[in-house]
């Protein structure tokens, strides 16, 4: 390879590199902003008052008030907790599923394989806001509804991926050599499996994030998903559409946020991808 071909591809690299940093950083913020406007301005995100239906921005409420009165700052930041919350717990479970499945039908192979591959199918064919929707009418607490659901949804790309890799890395001469010294399962994956999933695993959970917080608004915007008064992105949408030539800046509130948190999550998987 020429010295030309390897400048280009170090480019390239720091290109994605700085995609990635850009991703974590934009994501970065917004969970600061999520965590710290509580302390900053402690209002009730749930409170209503009829004098300041959609009034500007004050010292309470910086962003302006909605068409009940109640601060779209402290509804903002709640319902980025929230999504934030349970997208992070839906990626940690259906990752660590996924992975743990796919390793284990990757390694016994034979009906184990064949039994795990016929569950991932089955699931992957129900839609996943279908699935998701039938999740909420069996459990009757919505988070955990959602997490329970986005899970289900989630884990079949981790061990789809987890299976496809470790059935290429199983029978490579160093893991051969570590299970013939008698290093056992644990060992094998923290040596030689996991450095090989990490990257794509990183990619699939900034996916599986956006995902999980584009289902959790999308549910809410077609009013299927959060209750009210909770505060959740989709549900704000869907609640002061009716007003966005009144007040199109408290319209406009909830989907910058969902375009920044996306936008972020993405670079991020781009980054990684790299």
């Amino acid at each position: 390879m020429s010295a030309v071909e390897h400048s280009a591809i170090a480019q390239q690299r720091g290109n994605w590199a700085s995609t990635s940093w850009l991703g974590f950083t934009l994501v970065g913020a917004i969970i600061l902003f999520a965590l710290v406007t509580p302390l900053a301005f402690p209002a009730d995100p749930a409170k209503q008052s009829l004098r300041h239906v959609f009034a500007g921005p004050d010292l309470a409420a910086p962003f302006g008030y909605d068409h009940l009165g109640r601060s779209l700052m402290a509804r903002l930041a709640h319902a980025l907790r929230l999504s934030l919350s349970i997208a992070g717990a839906a990626v940690l479970s259906s990752s660590v599923v996924g992975i743990a499945i796919g390793v284990l039908a990757a390694w016994q192979g034979g009906w184990v394989d064949r039994f795990a591959s016929l569950v991932a199918d089955s699931f992957l064919a129900l839609p996943g806001l279908l699935l998701v929707l039938m999740v909420s009418a069996i459990v009757p607490l919505q988070p955990l509804a959602f997490w329970v659901g986005l899970t289900l949804v989630l884990w079949i790309e981790y061990f789809r991926l987890t299976r496809a890799a470790v059935q290429r890395l199983i029978n490579s001469p160093a893991v051969e050599a570590s299970r013939l010294l008698g290093f056992g399962p644990i060992y094998v994956f923290r040596r030689h499996f996991w450095p090989a999933l990490a990257p794509m695993m990183l990619t699939l959970a900034a996916f599986g994030m956006a995902t999980a917080i584009m289902s959790i608004a999308a549910l809410g915007f077609v009013s299927v998903g959060m209750r009210p008064p909770t505060p959740e992105l989709g549900l704000m949408m869907v609640e002061l559409l009716p007003y966005y030539r009144e007040a199109p800046f408290a319209l406009m509130t909830p989907v910058i946020a969902t375009f920044f948190v996306l936008l972020g999550l993405n670079l991020v998987a781009g980054g990684a991808r790299s």
